[in-house]
């Protein structure tokens, strides 16, 4: 039995953290959404002891390191399976590459050996694997609180929009951004007012409002200059997704001019629509 999946990346179009817990844990409010760039993870039955994951990269872990792996450990199969991973979306940029690939294995253990397994149950293992698992087997567009395992289904963010995603040279690590934030005193969006308009569907309102938290305490150079010329430029948002270090402006289709240029040295531009949907079989 052999099954493959896109697993589909996301961006923040709001990400407040509203409180830290006992636990260690932060609390957040975030409206995501998911968008057409992803990962192929194909999962197979094997007659080999064990998990083999292979990848096309050759830095990504193939061992208990990689999330995968922690997917199919929380689902409870820790034998006979092959998981190939065929990387797009860039890692240590906040677009959840590796929950994706966890949710797209997640997704083919539930279809090849637990077919009536309810999403909600699914989901629930997800939220044991990591914080964003959860959106990315749900997908589309969702308000995301807790730790981001709480979901609230929003209207998707219509195809007519065009989304530049910029990955730069440099990552971010996620725990050393939350430290970052931890030793500012940074600002909180309006986020009770920007969910109204999302609720409806009102991105022209939306969209003023969206804001990054981890943009307070970020210091890699060429962000506010991105910000600023995409605005410049027609966008109609401009923001960093998750902690960083990925960049995202958003266009009506067919007004993103020409020539832009990123401000700083990147790893990769990535022209995107927005997607319904977090794991799709191929």
């Amino acid at each position: 039995m052999k099954k493959a999946y896109r697993a589909y990346a996301k961006i923040n179009l709001l990400l407040d953290v509203t409180g830290k817990r006992p636990d260690g844990y932060h609390s957040v409010a975030m409206i995501m959404q998911s968008i057409d760039l992803h990962d192929t993870v194909t999962v197979e039955a094997a007659s080999g002891p064990g998990i083999e994951i292979a990848c096309n990269l050759p830095y990504i872990p193939t061992d208990r390191r990689n999330i995968a792996w922690k997917a199919c450990e929380a689902f409870g199969i820790t034998e006979g399976l092959k998981i190939t991973l065929e990387k797009r979306i860039p890692g240590q940029a906040g677009l959840g590459g590796g929950s994706a690939d966890a949710a797209a294995v997640l997704t083919a253990l539930r279809d090849m050996f637990r077919p009536g397994m309810p999403d909600g149950a699914l989901r629930e293992i997800g939220a044991r694997v990591g914080a964003d698992v959860p959106f990315c087997l749900a997908g589309g567009c969702c308000l995301a609180e807790g730790i981001g395992e709480l979901l609230t289904p929003l209207p998707c963010l219509p195809e007519e929009y065009e989304i530049e995603v910029l990955k730069p040279s440099a990552g971010v690590n996620t725990a050393r951004a939350y430290a970052a934030l931890d030793s500012i005193d940074f600002k909180r969006p309006q986020t009770a007012l920007a969910v109204g308009y999302a609720r409806r569907g009102d991105w022209e309102r939306l969209f003023p409002l969206c804001e990054n938290v981890f943009e307070q305490a970020a210091r890699f150079p060429g962000l506010a200059q991105y910000r600023r010329e995409r605005l410049e430029s027609g966008a109609l948002l401009a923001r960093m997704t998750g902690s960083g270090s990925a960049v995202y402006a958003i266009w009506r289709a067919g007004e993103k001019p020409t020539g832009l240029k990123p401000p700083m040295a990147c790893e990769g531009v990535y022209t995107c629509r927005a997607v319904g949907m977090g794991v799709s079989e191929i």
